[in-house]
């Protein structure tokens, strides 16, 4: 009996020890990186000291170090993208995709042979006799190369928007979030978890024919002209115009003759039009100049805004105001759809208009204008000791003085410089939307005039649109309102957002590509960042 007991205690130890030996291995077959080849791949582990080590040697993906951690911490270590079978369909589907990236976006930055190299050895490696250390540096490398990929692709390059003069909130994204449903999903494009600006797209099919006309015989300059060439004229530079104007997708006659007949006439306005240019049929130097921009400045162009739309934060709102500085135009939208859009006057070069966005909440009818201080100090007071008339003429009154310079506003009615109304959307830059008594200058082709401050050419549009669920207002006291002695303030029920934007190239609801003047030098200073090695 004293046997037997001796004999269970003795068994009870070795099973206790061997349970503790049990549980040794176990947490040693989570920690080791030796990889025991019978083990499917989809349960391969490793240790996180591997990613110090691998960021270490691979700087490149340092900025990604966070996203790493995060992203392995989640999965416990786990290799992904690797399956039961080796390297799994989600890294041919990255590499395809990273691939085609680099060719469409032109964009060499994208590309990483040592990348393609590691996964070949993958797939050849049907015996699994890879070394563990080459299989842990294919997957890190993969992970590494999707958020250096989707960080550029879909964020945009590590570029301080501000220091080019965009102010709008930049679009945020959880890189390590978009991994992980893209391994889950085996996405063959990323756009389903990663949204872009429906501009994104568009911008990009341009950039692929582009690239196609980049491929072309170089392009002749076409000499600028002593006059306009109009519809019936013939000369040698229009088989020129027309041959370029074929090449833009403008002129679909194979016509190279040097008449200019009707159907140039309307290839030239449609040409204009999508230009900026005064839409008049008639061929002179602007256009001219227009047509003589290289394919590959072009391209730059596409790029230059395709980098701006990645920085666009997606739509939480289908109803919004976009303004378009280089465009000079406004455009309202509702429901997602352009319901509303007007030409408008934007600042000069020395006072650009700002690049940011707001909630428009206020319609101000028959406004005072506060006069800033910098013009009252230039302007008024010049103005004031040439003539002690001057306010009187110009409608407007002293309401005090600040640090020595009188407080100026001018008078509501209709030679107010803010016309007959005003809308707010209130920000730090005090700019604004606002009606003109100078309604002759929308007619011109280039409108940046204002001191910063938007003028629009039809407000009382705007606001029988932003009152049109206030069953209160209609067109007959909103006419009132605007010629009122005082000032009126109507607070909105619910804001809207405004986009202050800056795009020179973009594709319009025709599904026709625009181009327009870098005005405010913004595209310079971002191509400077973008293509300066």
């Amino acid at each position: 009996m004293k046997q037997n007991r001796i004999f269970l205690i003795l068994l009870l130890i070795v099973a206790i020890a061997g349970c503790k030996s049990l549980g040794r291995q176990k947490r040693v077959i989570r920690r080791d990186t030796t990889i025991n080849k019978s083990t499917s791949f989809n349960n391969l582990f490793f240790d996180s000291i591997h990613i110090e080590n691998f960021l270490k040697e691979h700087t490149e993906f340092k900025p990604y170090e966070e996203q790493f951690l995060d992203f392995y911490k989640e999965r416990n270590y786990q290799y992904a993208w690797f399956d039961n079978k080796g390297i799994a369909e989600q890294s041919f589907n990255f590499l395809n995709l990273l691939n085609s990236s680099v060719v469409d976006l032109q964009d060499s930055s994208l590309y990483n042979p040592k990348l393609t190299e590691l996964y070949d050895l993958a797939v050849a490696d049907t015996l699994h006799q890879l070394k563990e250390t080459e299989l842990l540096k294919t997957e890190l490398f993969f992970t590494g190369q999707f958020f250096a990929y989707a960080a550029k692709v879909y964020k945009g390059s590590d570029i301080d928007a501000a220091d080019l003069g965009w102010f709008i909130p930049r679009k945020k994204l959880d890189l390590r979030a978009l991994l992980d449903s893209s391994i889950k999903s085996k996405a063959t494009d990323l756009e389903i978890y990663a949204k872009q600006n429906p501009q994104y797209k568009k911008l990009q099919e341009q950039l692929l024919v582009y690239n196609e006309l980049a491929k072309q015989t170089a392009i002749d300059t076409i000499p600028k002209l002593v006059k306009p060439i109009k519809k019936g004229d013939s000369s040698a530079a229009v088989i020129l115009i027309k041959k370029r104007l074929i090449l833009f997708g403008d002129l679909n006659n194979a016509d190279t003759t040097k008449y200019f007949d009707s159907l140039m006439f309307l290839s030239v306005k449609h040409f204009q039009k999508r230009m900026g240019l005064s839409v008049d049929g008639a061929v002179g130097n602007k256009m001219i100049e227009e047509l003589n921009v290289s394919i590959q400045q072009r391209i730059r162009q596409l790029l230059v805004n395709m980098e701006r739309l990645r920085w666009m934060p997606p739509e939480k709102d289908s109803n919004y105001i976009l303004v378009n500085i280089p465009e000079y135009r406004l455009h309202v939208f509702d429901s997602g759809r352009t319901v509303m859009d007007m030409n408008v006057i934007v600042g000069k070069t020395a006072n650009g208009t700002v690049i940011f966005n707001g909630n428009l909440k206020y319609i101000v009818f028959s406004p005072y204008w506060n006069v800033p201080p910098s013009i009252v100090k230039k302007e008024i007071v010049p103005s004031m000791n040439k003539n002690s008339n001057y306010l009187n003429k110009n409608h407007m009154e002293i309401t005090g003085k600040n640090n020595g310079l009188p407080v100026v506003r001018q008078k509501p009615g209709p030679d107010n410089s803010l016309g007959l109304v005003k809308f707010l959307f209130p920000n730090n830059y005090d700019i604004y939307l606002h009606d003109t008594p100078n309604r002759d200058l929308f007619s011109q082709s280039s409108r940046s005039l204002s001191h910063g401050c938007i003028r629009i050419s039809e407000p009382k549009k705007m606001a029988q649109y932003l009152l049109r669920s206030d069953t209160s207002w209609n067109s007959n006291n909103i006419d009132s309102a605007m010629h009122l002695s005082k000032e009126k303030w109507v607070t909105l029920k619910k804001t809207v957002p405004v986009f202050i934007v800056y795009f020179t190239a973009w594709v319009d609801k025709n599904g026709v590509l625009n181009f327009r003047k870098d005005i405010y030098g913004h595209d310079e200073k971002m191509a400077e960042k973008l293509f300066t090695k």
